[in-house]
């Protein structure tokens, strides 16, 4: 029952924090959460090579590289998109 708290009061606390956040402030902030994302990508893997139980180890970790890999490259793709916004256009 803590950890619900916890996770509640967590989510509400991110997203007032996130939603303060004035636009030309968006684009560190992604390189940040995507250098997190990175961190999970990491952990997915000790996870899928785990000798406790390896099917189900395999299969979490599996599961974990791969959501962790497509918002890997989501928030890359998202932080190129928005540095391209802020380059000059050429006449």
């Amino acid at each position: 029952m803590s950890a619900l708290f916890v996770f509640v009061l967590a989510s509400f606390a991110g997203f007032e924090v996130i939603n303060k956040v004035p636009p030309t402030l968006h684009t560190p902030l992604m390189s940040g959460s995507n250098a997190i994302s990175g961190i999970s990508v990491i952990g997915a893997l000790i996870v899928a090579g785990s000798d406790v139980n390896p099917n189900i180890s395999v299969i979490l970790g599996l599961i974990s590289v791969v959501c962790a890999t497509i918002n890997v490259v989501g928030g890359f793709l998202v932080t190129d998109r928005m540095l391209q916004m802020f380059k000059k256009k050429e006449a």
